[in-house]
């Protein structure tokens, strides 16, 4: 069941919502610092069999990657409460006794920031099945695999196991590169090689588990060679998802193009190609086209920067 959360932990000042399909809230913390957070289900499946929650991790984003909006303005970790009180509020507004009963409770924990920065994500995976009375919970995370958060990914496939998770846990690791070199300009961080990320892989993967995804937001012009892969990442571990380059206002104002055509799927024939021809598996995840209005797609952000400056620049 929902404990009570002091209002003064989060106080949701506007949602943009896209009937049947997504919304997004953005929300002030008590420290006066603004956060996102979203709700959506992916048709036709109905949302009493699949649900999606996305919320945030950090105040912002300490890497600033060039496609996506939350960089630029890191202002530290959302603590475990402050996520509780995210989904709290989703799950009050669905499901008013607190508890969930859908068979497959998606939640993402990558709205603003890579978890891997917060530790106290693996608290929250912690607390979420008996919290909300939710066998359906399967945590999501996906990560660019700092070089720095070693304790994080331990902790993480500690409690996957001693929560025994196995298939219901998604861990993805966002590469959009299949040369190392060029995901170090893409991603300005100190980062894990390919070899470890694989290395973790394998240490992760159990028998019945989800394969684990490697994520290609793909922009033109950047190098996708899926059987360049295949030395490092098993086809029988990793899977490939291809997803388009969100129209953000990064993405825009640096003039980056993405690679997958949303609008003509025909046109992406390529990429199934490439990765059939390596042995992958893969997902061309195209989403629907009005998740670029609601602003529900990852990277997308609603206005924080004014919402800081001026305490008042989004109201109810």
């Amino acid at each position: 069941m929902i404990s009570t959360m002091p209002a003064d932990i989060l106080q949701v000042i506007h949602e943009q919502s896209e009937p049947d399909l997504a919304s997004v809230f953005v929300a002030r913390l008590a420290d006066g610092a603004c956060i996102e957070f979203v709700e959506s289900v992916q048709p036709p499946v109905p949302a009493d069999l699949k649900w999606v929650n996305i919320v945030s991790v950090l105040r912002g984003c300490p890497v600033g990657c060039a496609f996506c909006d939350a960089g630029g303005s890191f202002a530290g970790t959302v603590s475990a409460e402050e996520m509780l009180a995210q989904i709290d509020h989703l799950v009050a507004r669905r499901f008013p006794d607190g508890i969930v009963p859908v068979p497959k409770w998606k939640i993402q924990f990558a709205r603003m920031g890579d978890p891997a920065f917060n530790r106290e994500v693996v608290r929250v995976i912690e607390r979420v099945g008996e919290r909300y009375g939710a066998p359906g919970f399967h945590p999501s995370i996906s990560t660019i695999a700092p070089a720095s958060c070693e304790r994080f990914f331990e902790e993480l496939v500690a409690v996957k196991r001693r929560l025994a998770f196995g298939s219901r846990f998604q861990l993805q690791f966002s590469l959009h590169t299949t040369c190392e070199e060029t995901r170090r300009t893409l991603i300005p961080v100190k980062l894990w090689s390919f070899e470890q990320i694989a290395a973790y892989g394998e240490r992760w993967f159990e028998p019945g588990d989800r394969r684990i995804t490697l994520n290609f937001a793909l922009q033109r012009g950047v190098p996708f060679e899926p059987a360049r892969l295949v030395g490092v990442f098993p086809p029988e571990r990793f899977l490939l998802k291809i997803t388009p380059v969100n129209p953000t206002r990064s993405s825009l104002e640096n003039g980056i193009e993405g690679a997958v055509d949303a609008a003509n799927p025909e046109n992406n024939q390529w990429i199934t190609e490439r990765c059939r021809n390596a042995g992958y598996a893969h997902i061309l995840s195209i989403g629907e086209l009005a998740e670029n209005r609601v602003g529900s797609n990852c990277g997308m952000y609603l206005d924080q920067a004014n919402a800081r400056a001026t305490g008042s620049a989004l109201t109810e």
